[in-house]
C-alpha cells in the first residue's frame, strides 16, 4: 500500500504545481456558478455553496476507501492488489480535488479536475495490459504518461480535453470488451455492462445539466449531482470487473 500512495501522491503532487503555474492559462475551464444548474446557496460557507454537487464527492473517498481495504480475495498476488491499490488511491484523491473546485471557482483545481481525469481512465487499460500480458513497469509507466501528456491537446485547441477524454472512454471500454471475451463469464459482462452504462452516465448527465435543470426534479439534485453519482458507480463496477477477470485469469493459468 505505501508504493502505491507513494506513486500516486508524486504524480499528484507533480500535476498541482504544474497546474499552479501559467502552463495552463489559455485551457478553457469554466470559474463561474453559472455552468452549473444548481443555485448557490448564499447562507452557506464556500465549501457548501452547491451542497449536493459538494457534499457527493465525499462518495469517491468513500468508494475509494473501501477498494483500499478490500480483502474479498485471498489469493491476491502483489501485482494484482499493487493495481487496485493505486486505483483507489486515485478516487480518493480525486474527489478533493473536484470539492476543492466548486469551493473556490480558480483556475489550478479546474485544470486539476481534468487533468486527473485522463490518468484515471488510463488505469484501466493499465491494468487489463497486466491481465492479459503480465506485469511491465515501463508499459505501465508509458501509458500514464502518454496519458498524462495528452492533456497538452487543451492547449492546442478549446475541445482538446473534450477530444482526449473521448480517446481514454473509448479505448477503456474496447480493452474492457476485448478482456471480457478472452476471459470473463456472465458475472463479468453484468460489470462490463453497468459500467459502460454509468459511464455514458456520467456523461450525458454531465452535458445536459442545465436541460434537465428547467425540470422541477433535476433543480436541486441537478443533472451534475447525478453525473458524480454516476462517475462513483462507474469507478466502483470498473473495480468489480477488473478485480474478478483478474481473478478468472490467474485461475486459467494456475
Amino acid at each position: 500500500m505505501n508504493t502505491a500512495l507513494l506513486h500516486v501522491s508524486l504524480v499528484f503532487a507533480l500535476c498541482v504545481v504544474l497546474a499552479n503555474t501559467s502552463l495552463f492559462d489559455s485551457v478553457a475551464v469554466d470559474l463561474s456558478y453559472d455552468h452549473y444548474a444548481e443555485k448557490r446557496v448564499d447562507s452557506l460557507p464556500a465549501f457548501l455553496a452547491m451542497p449536493c454537487s459538494c457534499v457527493v464527492n465525499l462518495a469517491y473517498i468513500v468508494m475509494g476507501l473501501y477498494w483500499l481495504v478490500w480483502r474479498g480475495d485471498a489469493t491476491e498476488t502483489e501485482q494484482s492488489r499493487y493495481m487496485r491499490q493505486v486505483f483507489a488511491f486515485m478516487a480518493v484523491f480525486y474527489g478533493p480535488v473536484q470539492w476543492t473546485r466548486l469551493a473556490v471557482l480558480r483556475r489550478a483545481p479546474a485544470v486539476l479536475d481534468q487533468w486527473l481525469t485522463l490518468p484515471i481512465f488510463a488505469w484501466v487499460p493499465v491494468w487489463i495490459s497486466v491481465i492479459e500480458r503480465g506485469p511491465a513497469k515501463w508499459r505501465a509507466a508509458a501509458l500514464e504518461l502518454a496519458s498524462l501528456l495528452s492533456y497538452g491537446l487543451a492547449l492546442a485547441h478549446e475541445r482538446g480535453f473534450e477530444v482526449a477524454l473521448g480517446c481514454h472512454v473509448a479505448l477503456a471500454v474496447y480493452k474492457a470488451v476485448r478482456v471480457q471475451a478472452a476471459h470473463g463469464d456472465g458475472r463479468t459482462r453484468g460489470y462490463l455492462v453497468l459500467g459502460v452504462l454509468s459511464c455514458a452516465g456520467f456523461v450525458l448527465l454531465k452535458l445536459l445539466d442545465h436541460w434537465l435543470g428547467r425540470v422541477r426534479l433535476f433543480q436541486r439534485f441537478t443533472g451534475h449531482f447525478w453525473s458524480k453519482v454516476c462517475d462513483v458507480l462507474q469507478f466502483h463496477w470498473s473495480f468489480c470487473f477488473l478485480t474478478a477477470v483478474t481473478q478468472r485469469s490467474r485461475r486459467k493459468r494456475d
